[in-house]
């Protein structure tokens, strides 16, 4: 239910590149140090700019992102990261890890970007944030049983 009042939402206007995305925002989100963050490259995608473009406007704005919001993945991170997610098969030989973005680090990057576009953007990536945190919530008593019974 969710879902679809999300794309009610972006009929009303196109947000970037979301409605061309063969992947939805949802599924670029990942799980990082116990948090739940968007890749760099994977927002500058969704935002419609380069990932360098979108990465110099943070650190002309460093002040708004504190760890809490934005971290630089280690090289196991990664080497995680690419192991797993073929779209990111460019960072294997890459000289510097990419930043991911906690939900509070993606409703600061509208602040930095100043466009429509990125306040749109944001808000969509917010709410997909939000319908996963809604879901885990709302089935965590079905995941605690899977586990209970794995550990049989």
């Amino acid at each position: 239910m969710e879902k679809n009042q999300g794309k009610n939402q972006c009929n009303a206007g196109l947000v970037a590149n979301c409605d061309q995305l063969k992947m939805p925002i949802e599924n670029r989100i990942l799980t990082f140090r116990g948090k739940p963050v968007m890749i760099d490259r994977d927002l500058a995608e969704l935002y419609g700019v380069e990932t360098k473009r979108l990465n110099e406007q943070v650190k002309r704005n460093i002040e708004r992102f504190p760890e809490s919001f934005r971290f630089q993945l280690n090289d196991l991170e990664r080497y995680e990261l690419v192991t797993n997610c073929d779209r990111f098969n460019g960072l294997k030989h890459s000289s510097s890890n990419p930043f991911a973005f906690t939900e509070q680090g993606v409703a600061m990057l509208s602040a930095v970007l100043k466009s429509e576009t990125a306040i749109r953007t944001s808000i969509r990536i917010i709410e997909a944030f939000v319908a996963m945190r809604n879901f885990l919530l709302n089935n965590a008593s079905i995941f605690q049983r899977i586990e209970s019974i794995e550990k049989k």
